[in-house]
This record gives structure tokens, C-alpha cells and sequence, in this order.
């Protein structure tokens, strides 16, 4: 039994996500694979606008981007903030011609990912986490 939380927060946006025990299962599954213990995540989700202003301040980035995830990891317990923008998602997801929510999940994944020690600075290291969302994205039963 996973001894953290995940919570989902919504700021300021007319949205509801679906299939939120389904999405903890699965991202519980996830770390577990990864050989790390579940610890506590809070999902925000929110506009560009905000995830924008939290780049500026808290990293020194004047960009758009889908997701900023801060870590509290410690040892092998994964904890952390993942910050998500719902217009990037949409947007990519309309770009990638894609279902908006495997783009959202893919975007969590990722987050969870990097809070499991994965990087995408280099070529190598961008294929080795498209590999991993894209193996667990095909392991979603929902």
C-alpha cells in the first residue's frame, strides 16, 4: 500500500479531471516500477499565464512551458510539486494531433519521471524519457 498522498489542485480554471483514483493507481505503479516509494505530490494545474509568472520567479525562465516540478525528494521516498499549464497541454496536444488527456497524462508521467531522478537536457536523455511515457502511458487501463 503506498504510504503518500497525491492530490490534484485546480487554480482559476473551469476544468475537472477525470479519473483521478485511476490516475494515482497508475502513477503509483509507475514509481513502484521505478524502485522508488510513493511520498506526497500535489498536481496544480493551471493557466499559462501563472505557470509563466512561477518560471520567472522561481527559475530565472522567461518561456512558456507544460509542467515545472519542484522536488522533495528524499532517498528513494519521491515527493514533490508538479505544476502543470492546461493551455500548453491543449496546445500540444492540438500541434501533436493528439487526445488532450494522453497529452495531460503524458505530462504527469514526466513530471513523476523527473522526481525519479530522469533528465531531458540531452538527445540521449530526451529519448530515454519519450521511451518511459511511452511505456507507461501503454500501461493505462482507463
Amino acid at each position: 500500500m503506498p504510504s503518500g498522498s497525491f492530490d490534484f489542485h485546480i487554480v482559476d480554471l473551469d476544468f475537472s479531471l477525470d479519473h483521478q483514483p485511476e490516475l494515482s493507481e497508475w502513477l503509483y505503479q509507475v514509481i513502484a516500477s521505478e524502485n522508488f516509494e510513493s511520498g506526497n505530490l500535489d498536481f496544480t494545474f493551471m493557466s499559462d499565464e501563472d505557470l509563466l509568472k512561477i518560471n520567472k520567479e522561481h527559475l530565472d525562465h522567461d518561456f512558456y512551458t507544460d509542467i515545472i516540478t519542484f522536488e522533495y525528494t528524499e532517498g528513494k521516498m519521491i515527493s514533490g510539486d508538479l505544476l502543470i499549464s492546461l493551455d500548453r497541454v491543449k496546445e500540444n496536444a492540438t500541434k501533436l494531433s493528439l487526445n488532450f488527456s494522453d497529452e495531460l497524462h503524458r505530462v504527469m508521467v514526466h513530471g513523476v519521471l523527473h522526481l525519479c531522478g530522469y533528465n531531458d537536457k540531452t538527445e540521449a536523455e530526451q529519448v530515454e524519457m519519450r521511451t518511459k511515457e511511452d511505456y507507461y502511458l501503454s500501461l493505462r487501463s482507463f
